[in-house]
């Protein structure tokens, strides 16, 4: 049976010569350049007590995004207060002073739409998507989440409970536990070093402490009013001048000042008989405002920051020592750090420090091909473009910018700054910014299989 196949297979390509010899397909024209971005012109004004609101008129498709920006959140919280302001969101959401839960929901989708808070480290963000008609009734109805919040006590044991399923999930797992230990090697006490609360200390809070939380962090003076897509702007200012002419003006976000510091030290933290070490090696680095930044970007991308880059292409796919490693280039206001992170083979874990240490001092001592970094740059042409294709994206975009205090020339001059970026400073960039010299290394492991193996990387922690 199989000669009898073998031959007929060999007989079918005999009988086909042209299909067997057929000229390879000719390969795709490269991609052009990425085009500059253009903002469609936003329209921006200011209540009198001080909210500010920004309108941007973009694409063709009858949506609208209608998001409140508060700065409020974790990083305005103190060491007796860590998630509170998660605590807080969630209880924002259960209720107006007329309005259930149930109601909220049932108005957004009647509006095409949902409502969600959403609290980070830096801000909290209220509002959502709709039909571009009921661009107003949005308005008014985030007017009415951010000003008229209930914080009912029925639903406060059911969201701790959540919350403290949560905490439990994520002190189990190895990468929220290096990134907690990374964080405190960096920032210490501070607010941005506080990532976790302990179950005894979220299960003590009260409603009447998170409403508290949330009046001493709101206010229209640290608040911000966004709405993009397509919508009548006459109709839309009116509802806004209407919804938040009462809200209080509040006080001015205090300023964070972070002082993160980095040496070249080693964090164990023991996991007993793992079988993976979850790496974090980083340090702080120029803040998002830095004429800096963007060239950081490039360099940071072409290290570890996609799929294709060097510190990828060595641990997982040359070496498999990893299946996903990852830089990030992490920021907060006025604040940035770069960390590398991978989960790593136990037995591996210090030949994995010198991969990504040897690929730092290649790209400091030698300038990357110019086809690689083009490589590198039209990914991140690629990617600023779809990032401002949406809606959501654009407002995102304006988030980052007014977070950062970046004005929108920023946006506009991106790519063809990124673009600009030469093999030589990407390898200045390495040797400023990225001095493994000072990195923190946090290594979550079994320290009995690991700790030789780090020995010669620096001092260990206790």
């Amino acid at each position: 049976m199989k000669t009898r196949i073998l031959s007929g297979v060999l007989g079918l390509a005999v009988a086909l010569p042209a299909l067997a010899q057929a000229p390879a397909k000719e390969a795709p024209p490269a991609p052009g350049p990425a085009k500059p971005f253009a903002l469609p012109q936003p329209q921006r004004f200011a209540l009198g007590n001080g909210l500010r609101v920004t309108f941007v008129p973009y694409g063709s498709v009858p949506k609208v995004v209608v998001r409140l920006a508060v700065r409020s959140g974790n990083a305005f919280e103190s060491k007796d207060e860590i998630w509170l302001a998660d605590l807080a969101g969630k209880l924002m959401r259960e209720a107006t002073k007329t309005k259930d839960a149930t109601a909220l929901s049932t108005e957004a989708a009647r509006m095409g739409g949902s409502l969600d808070v959403n609290v980070g480290e830096d801000r909290t963000l209220i509002g959502g998507e709709v039909l571009s008609e009921f661009a107003p009734d949005m308005v008014r109805l985030v007017a009415d989440l951010s000003l008229n919040p209930a914080f009912p006590d029925s639903e406060l044991a059911r969201l701790k409970a959540d919350l403290t399923r949560q905490l439990s999930l994520q002190k189990s797992q190895p990468q929220p536990i290096a990134q907690e230990a990374f964080r405190k090697a960096l920032y210490g006490d501070a607010a941005y070093g506080r990532m976790f609360p302990t179950p005894e200390q979220l299960q003590g809070y009260t409603a009447a402490q998170a409403r508290a939380f949330y009046e001493r962090n709101s206010g229209a003076a640290r608040a911000h009013l966004f709405v993009v897509g397509r919508f009548d702007a006459a109709g839309v200012e009116k509802a806004v001048r209407e919804a938040f002419a009462a809200m209080p003006k509040g006080t001015p976000a205090p300023s964070l000042d972070p002082k993160p510091h980095s040496e070249r030290r080693i964090v164990l933290v023991d996991r007993p008989g793992a079988v993976q070490s979850t790496l974090v090696v980083g340090l702080p680095v120029v803040r998002p405002d830095d004429p800096e930044w963007i060239p950081l970007q490039v360099t940071h991308t072409l290290l570890g920051g996609y799929f294709s880059s060097r510190i990828t292409a060595n641990i997982r796919e040359q070496k498999g020592y990893t299946y996903s490693p990852f830089s990030q280039l992490s920021t907060r206001v006025r604040d940035a750090y770069w960390a590398q992170n991978a989960d790593v083979t136990t037995s591996v874990t210090g030949a994995s420090l010198k991969e990504i240490f040897g690929e730092i001092d290649r790209l400091q001592a030698e300038p990357p091909p110019a086809a690689e970094l083009r490589a590198v740059q039209s990914y991140l042409g690629g990617t600023f473009v779809l990032q401002n294709s949406a809606r959501s994206g654009i407002v995102n975009q304006l988030l980052y910018l007014d977070l950062q205090g970046l004005g929108d020339e920023y946006l506009r001059s991106y790519v063809e700054k990124m673009n600009a970026v030469t093999p030589t400073q990407v390898s200045e960039m390495a040797r400023r910014h990225l001095r493994d010299d000072q990195m923190t290394i946090v290594v979550v492991g079994d320290r009995k299989a690991i700790e030789e193996q780090l020995k010669p990387y620096g001092p260990l922690n206790p």
